[in-house]
């Protein structure tokens, strides 16, 4: 099984580059230069397929590492969180591939591949060990849930990735009324959010290789059936300690830029797996972004929007609002049966419960209510365009939220998910 584990991780890695060679073709194509004399339309349409061509290769990849994994693990893997970051890049790709051979729009490609590349990388971050599954992980009716839940979060994804396009053609950087203004600082938030989520990358990585090492020592207090319980546990860090443990001491400490002890302790509030290492990494993920969003600010001397914008001049954004449309309306239905219905089943096979209130589930709830109004707005109420694009990007914010966020700050029947 060994040899099989080593087959699925050279697959994952043969993905991610081919993914990154096929980003690099469709900003070619998106580029529109003129090659050998030939038109602009007829270069891109060249480079577009062979981006395409680029893209489906690496999906075949992807879906080598799923399988070989599977056969490795003896399950499907979905069990942690760096199993289910890269299954959800791999839907990500099928939900890409489906709307790309129904609209063959090039653009897509350009904005589409990073935000695999992005979440594959995310999921290197996570331990790849293959683990062995907990009792309540051990169903049929699992598998299914996720799967379909992952699906349907993948057509949201390639929504999004539509809707931050549409955005950025359509905001006029040239405004200076309120509601122009307005409409930029929005637009180069979302952008800062992308450079937080590459800083964090940049961040552990860059630590990960230097091999910074810190150690806490943390007494954790329950209350069982009224009555107190104190544990002892370790927690490693790999980024410089901003914020340490709550109730915890130092064990070791490897000095950094003259920072010889932690600044700030964890709210005792937070009550998430090791939600004092993950509130640390933000820190740094926040800190990592904003320098480099200052750097591309200095670099260009303009906001980074108003840098893309220019760019996108020659795309009809309607093409786009209905590129997004149609990868939620795709994904909401999919997104309801995994994300609710099936988790629902699950829930009562692995628990006795349809519905028990944890925070996953509620967020899972949240984020079909979003997607539900989404489609209520756009269908009832006539919220296209720009309206209906913000709606389709901060809806995928949610969906990070519930995927991420939620395991970061409570405590839950879903807190294995992000053992890191």
């Amino acid at each position: 099984m060994s040899q099989l584990f080593q087959i699925s991780q050279s697959a994952l890695m043969a993905a991610l580059l081919i993914y990154s060679a096929s980003f690099v073709f469709y900003m070619i194509a998106v580029g529109g230069k003129k090659w050998s004399n030939r038109e602009p339309a007829a270069h891109n349409r060249k480079w577009g397929w062979i981006a395409f061509g680029f893209a489906a290769a690496g999906l075949a990849a992807h879906v080598t590492f799923f399988i070989t994994r599977w056969i490795a693990a003896g399950h499907i893997p979905t069990s942690n969180m760096y199993e289910f970051m890269t299954m959800l890049a791999m839907a990500i790709m099928l939900a890409f591939t489906v709307i790309y051979l129904i609209y063959r729009n090039t653009l897509l490609g350009a904005f589409t591949l990073p935000l695999t590349v992005i979440i594959i990388a995310y999921a290197s971050v996570f331990p790849s060990e293959i683990q062995p599954l907990i009792p309540s992980l051990n169903s049929n009716w699992l598998r299914v849930h996720v799967t379909t839940a992952a699906l349907g979060e993948a057509f949201f994804a390639v929504g999004f990735a539509a809707a931050l396009v549409q955005l950025l053609r359509v905001v006029d950087f040239t405004r200076t009324d309120k509601a122009g203004k307005r409409a930029r600082r929005w637009v180069e938030g979302f952008l800062l959010v992308i450079l937080i989520v590459i800083g964090f990358l940049v961040s552990v990585f860059a630590f990960r290789a230097a091999g910074y090492e810190a150690e806490f020592r943390q007494e954790v207090v329950k209350i069982v059936q009224g009555q107190e319980q104190v544990s002892v546990r370790t927690v490693q860090y790999g980024l410089p300690p901003i914020v340490k443990p709550h109730n915890s001491e130092v064990v070791r400490f490897d000095p950094f830029l003259g920072m010889e002890k932690p600044l700030f302790t964890e709210p005792s509030w937070m009550q998430g797996v090791n939600s004092g290492r993950k509130l640390n990494t933000i820190v740094w993920s926040i800190l990592s972004g904003a320098i480099l969003y200052l750097a591309l600010r200095l670099i260009a001397r303009k906001q980074l929007g108003a840098v893309i914008h220019p760019r996108l001049l020659d795309i009809d954004p309607e093409d786009l609002d209905e590129i997004s449309y149609r990868s939620i309306a795709i994904g909401y239905p999919i997104f309801t049966l995994g994300g609710l219905i099936f988790a629902m089943i699950w829930a009562q096979v692995a628990w006795s419960r349809f519905w028990g209130w944890d925070p996953k589930e509620v967020w899972a709830l949240i984020t079909w209510l979003f997607y539900t109004v989404y489609l209520h707005l756009r269908l009832s109420r006539g919220w296209l365009g720009a309206k209906s694009a913000w709606l389709a990007v901060i809806g995928f914010l949610v969906v990070l939220f519930t995927l991420i966020g939620v395991n970061l700050v409570i405590a839950g029947l879903h807190s294995y998910a992000g053992v890191s």
